[in-house]
């Protein structure tokens, strides 16, 4: 019935829906590099999980900025071999039909989260990945919210003239704290960095960024992912927007995200459908 993909900048997730509610053992296997040597691949594992079954739509979750007709990968700096290249439309002929969607990764994510995972029950939520670098989305009554240009919490000024961030611009949160960021400062990846005060900063900044997140899109459930979240305890952060945001008196309730790696997979499975119930979502406003 239904393929839902995952592209990351070092893996590619894959998965068959045969009923549109539920999916089957996914298929996990490195990126390529090069396009046309990630689209044979994905070919293969398409008609693999398929098994003869016909693909009625696809949903992909990309890592990197898509173009306004979400058809390709315009800015992505973990898949660079991926970039201006005709992705949809590869996509489309390995799995014959025309019916082929794709969304920017944190989106893809975050409609996981809010349908299937730590964000239900919430009306208004604040998906925040914090990883490699920082990404986030908001959520109102399960849908995303559409934007001119996309949502890029991670480069929110935090400090102006502050720290260089990892896009060459100067205090933006993704400086303060992200893995990139956090590479780019102390020259080693944040797995080796044990220094508490360290992370007693890298919580400070992210309490910032988390408050400006609240004062902009008043969310009553924040949910937090990223590998970067394993070394900042939600407690602390709690307390640390608690000490920072005043101004509406409490802050939103602070989450874990519960799908992990599956995340763009459950999240594309619910794009298609939503698709399906005659609610089409894009990132883009109209």
């Amino acid at each position: 019935m239904y393929l839902v993909f995952d592209l990351g900048g070092t893996k590619m997730r894959m998965a068959f829906s045969p009923d549109g509610e539920n999916l089957e053992q996914p298929s996990v296997f490195s990126t390529p590099a090069d396009f046309k040597d990630g689209m044979a691949a994905f070919a293969t594992k398409a008609h693999e999980l398929a098994r003869g079954r016909p693909i009625r739509a696809v949903a992909g979750s990309v890592v990197g900025v898509l173009d306004p007709d979400h058809s390709m990968v315009l800015v992505g700096p973990n898949v660079p071999g991926w970039c201006n290249q005709p992705l949809k439309a590869e996509v489309q002929g390995a799995c014959g039909t025309p019916q082929v969607f794709l969304e920017n990764d944190t989106t893809m994510a975050g409609l996981g989260e809010v349908t299937r995972g730590a964000g239900r029950g919430h009306s208004i939520v604040a998906y925040i990945t914090v990883s490699t670098g920082i990404g986030g989305k908001r959520f109102v009554n399960r849908k995303p919210e559409p934007s001119a240009f996309g949502f890029e919490p991670g480069h929110h000024i935090v400090q102006v003239d502050g720290v260089e961030c990892t896009c060459g611009m100067k205090g933006h949160l993704e400086g303060y704290a992200s893995g990139n960021g956090l590479r780019k400062r102390y020259g080693k990846a944040p797995e080796h960095i044990d220094d508490v005060r360290v992370w007693e900063e890298v919580t400070t900044y992210l309490a910032a960024g988390l408050i400006n997140v609240t004062v902009f899109w008043s969310p009553d459930a924040i949910v937090l992912g990223g590998s970067m979240m394993q070394r900042i305890p939600l407690d602390r952060l709690a307390a640390r927007m608690q000490q920072l945001g005043t101004i509406f008196g409490r802050i939103p309730e602070l989450k874990s995200a519960q799908l992990g790696d599956a995340g763009g997979l459950v999240g594309a499975l619910a794009y298609l459908a939503a698709l399906e119930n005659g609610s089409p979502w894009h990132d883009k406003a109209k």
